[in-house]
């Protein structure tokens, strides 16, 4: 299916000054988080004022989404975490990393509750290997923590099982896997009811507009640099310097700060060099997403209405916006 007609006259414009000689029927992939939803509405918005037609985003757990990517049943996604993601990628010759679209902002590991951090002094990850530290944040009546962490199948939870099992926690921990915004929100609401809680998170994401690092929450970090053998290369890479709401500078979060980077077949970039230009020049930046989130968290949440933010955020960027559209133009003049 493809999208409406461009709604404002500056993309209508922009699409026919480029000319459609060259013009591509596009499909997006997307993962499966929404809080990267936003991010591909615009370059939707983008490749839409280069004169291409864009269908409607296809959304994808990881392992069919890089399969989709090469076999080009869907042409692209902005979307892709690396080094999270270096193992998947790495299987798919046919695909590249093209670009920024947010550099190295995008961070994971575990948070606690502030005032249980600063009432029992924990700051690690591994002080939840004593029993009674554990018992705290025991929600499910067994005496072991509960810790909200991946759905299943996503890359993070490769390395969070890695960290359960270096530091001997996998019977001081139950990890909730279930649907993250769910799982989330009931620890909110935990929160707020004053008990402890315990979740993995990551940025940008909408968690951390409602617990404020610092504020209402803490980081917690690992003892040491450690990741699974697929990441190895980048241990000692991990420990991140300016993380709001950790007791270090740098901070050891256990996780290396991710990209977040487009990916897409090379034969589609090769056919379309004004879109490879688009990604090449093309990059966000941390805030206005992390922003964009909290408004999905607090009901603007349609498709309409993330489609609506990524227009907002163009005619409040337009300069930007169109000196991109100009120099990926550029490539196919």
């Amino acid at each position: 299916m493809t999208r409406s007609i461009l709604a404002t006259t500056t993309f209508l414009t922009a699409a026919l000054a480029g000319g459609l000689a060259h013009a591509a029927e596009v499909t997006p992939a997307r993962g499966t988080w929404d809080s990267g939803w936003f991010n591909t509405e615009i370059y939707i918005a983008a490749i839409e004022a280069l004169g291409h037609t864009v269908n409607e985003p296809v959304t994808l757990d990881d392992a069919v989404r890089y399969q989709a990517l090469s076999q080009r049943d869907a042409d692209f996604s902005v979307m892709e975490w690396f080094p999270l993601f270096n193992e998947r990628f790495s299987a798919f010759d046919e695909l590249e990393q093209v670009g920024y679209v947010i550099r190295g902002g995008a961070r994971e590991g575990y948070l606690i509750d502030k005032a249980t951090a600063d009432a029992h002094g924990i700051d690690n990850i591994a002080d939840l290997a004593d029993p009674e530290i554990s018992a705290l944040f025991d929600r499910s009546g067994n005496g072991i923590a509960d810790m909200v962490a991946c759905p299943p199948g996503w890359d993070c939870g490769v390395v969070i099982d890695h960290h359960m099992s270096e530091f001997g926690l996998e019977g001081s921990i139950d990890l909730i896997s279930a649907a993250y915004d769910a799982a989330m929100a009931d620890v909110i609401a935990a929160k707020q009811a004053g008990e402890s809680v315990l979740f993995y998170t990551w940025t940008p994401n909408w968690v951390l507009g409602e617990l404020v690092p610092g504020e209402d929450v803490v980081w917690l970090e690992v003892p040491h640099s450690t990741l699974p053998e697929a990441q190895s290369a980048l241990i000692g890479q991990t420990a991140i310097s300016g993380v709001v709401g950790c007791a270090s500078d740098p901070c050891e979060l256990g996780f290396p700060a991710n990209d977040i980077r487009p990916v897409a077949h090379s034969d589609f970039l090769d056919e379309n060099p004004d879109i490879r230009r688009l990604f090449e020049v093309m990059e966000l930046s941390l805030d206005p997403v992390a922003e964009q989130n909290v408004r999905m968290r607090a009901g603007e949440d349609t498709p309409a209405d993330i489609t609506r933010h990524a227009r907002e955020w163009i005619e409040a960027n337009q300069a930007q916006f169109d000196a991109w559209i100009a120099e990926a133009r550029a490539a196919v003049d």
